[in-house]
């Protein structure tokens, strides 16, 4: 039967993505299942999505229910589910204004377009640049894809947009190297996530924070996928007060529903995008916001954020443990639920074997292994990741 269902999914899709020989099934808790029953410990959650875990009760009613109600109205009109989810997501944040999106890649692209837009009204000029950071992502999209440092991924489709440049993350003189007078915006995950699990400095924000402040340049926080509370923060530069004037989040924000936004200060907001500029078809949908409201209220209801702070402490103890026990790991990177294991050889092996004894976990990169669990897990989950990982990491070594 999984063979089957591979061989049929092999001749109908396009072949963009090297997919792991398992049939997904359903989801309760913290656990996978696929099509023959077999039991895997989740430890990506969809790639930092399912933030609550999987029959999450509460959330899957809120869905049920505005099914139910209305799915799609378009933006023509107002609806309560996306009201109330703007307003949660402005209260979490301190931002002021809300652009709902259907996914990450296109948080992105509405602020690049908001940044330019805000420099065009100052000046009326139309070659300004933006200031990017090596080995970062921020999607597939052209405009994401423009500001994605990595060549890799960009050279197929060249020409991208123009007037980008790069700097290195935590090295402020590389960017201050990069900035001109037509510098509009810089953007940068405050987590670097499929580059390596990087975090950006305190001090490097904070630099550039006071950088795009004296000279008027906007800065763009890419959130999507260290964003909603992973770190243990609601968004990741909350640990250390440096607010953007702009911030692109996804992922977690619908647990499961495609939905992203990018939210903006006011002062950006009334001097910026204004009605024809920006639009979506289903982006602020009622169905992809009842999942936004629903989520922003089970997050402080269900203690996510302590859990996070809790169990994210212990994780990280436990694989400093493992790098303190095997030569070919380097170090250990990341914060709270977002962590990574860097290593000198390739950790495609060790991922597949994991998968193989029911753990699933992916890379960032073709070097480290990296840890994006639901964020309800316990220290038990923990315990039994390590325990399979342990035994993988033993074949590796021997």
């Amino acid at each position: 039967m999984m063979k089957q269902y591979i061989e049929e999914a092999e001749a109908a899709l396009l072949h963009t993505y090297n997919r792991y020989p398992v049939v997904l099934d359903r989801g309760d808790g913290v656990y996978l299942y696929d099509i023959e029953g077999k039991k895997y410990l989740d430890f990506a959650a969809g790639i930092g999505v399912f933030a609550l875990g999987y029959r999450n009760e509460k959330y899957n009613d809120a869905l049920k229910d505005q099914i139910d109600k209305l799915i799609h109205t378009s933006n023509y009109y107002y609806n309560i589910p996306a009201i109330e989810a703007a307003k949660k997501l402005k209260k979490a944040s301190g931002m002021d204004r809300v652009f709902f999106t259907n996914s990450g890649a296109e948080a992105v692209e509405g602020a690049l377009k908001a940044a330019r837009k805000y420099a065009y009204l100052k000046d009326g000029c139309r070659d300004h640049e933006i200031i990017a950071m090596e080995h970062s992502f921020h999607g597939r999209t052209f405009g994401a894809l423009s500001v994605t440092g990595n060549p890799h991924y960009r050279e197929a489709f060249e020409p991208m947009i123009g007037h980008i440049r790069f700097a290195e993350l935590n090295d402020f003189d590389s960017v201050l190297a990069q900035v001109t007078d037509k510098t509009c915006a810089v953007i940068l995950e405050t987590i670097q996530g499929e580059g390596g699990i990087y975090p950006a400095s305190e001090d490097f924000l904070k630099k550039v924070r006071t950088l795009c402040d004296e000279r008027d340049i906007l800065l763009i926080l890419d959130e999507i996928q260290c964003g909603m509370g992973r770190t243990g923060a609601m968004f990741a530069w909350q640990r250390c007060g440096v607010k953007p004037d702009i911030m692109a989040v996804a992922k977690a924000l619908g647990c499961g529903i495609p939905v992203g936004a990018f939210a903006m200060t006011e002062r950006v907001g009334s001097h910026s995008l204004t009605s024809g500029d920006h639009g979506t078809t289903y982006g602020g949908n009622p169905l992809a916001c009842a999942a936004v409201s629903r989520v922003f209220d089970l997050f402080e209801e269900e203690g996510i954020l302590e859990n996070v702070n809790r169990v994210g402490e212990y994780l990280g103890t436990c694989l400093d443990k493992l790098a303190e026990e095997y030569a070919f790991i380097e170090t250990v990177r990341g914060t709270g639920l977002m962590r990574g294991l860097a290593c000198t050889i390739p950790v495609g092996g060790i991922i597949s074997r994991v998968l193989e004894k029911g753990l699933i976990l992916i890379n960032a990169g073709a070097q480290v292994i990296r840890f994006l669990p639901p964020l309800i897990i316990s220290r038990e989950n923990v315990d039994e990741m390590v325990g399979i990982l342990r035994e993988c990491l033993d074949e590796a070594e021997g």
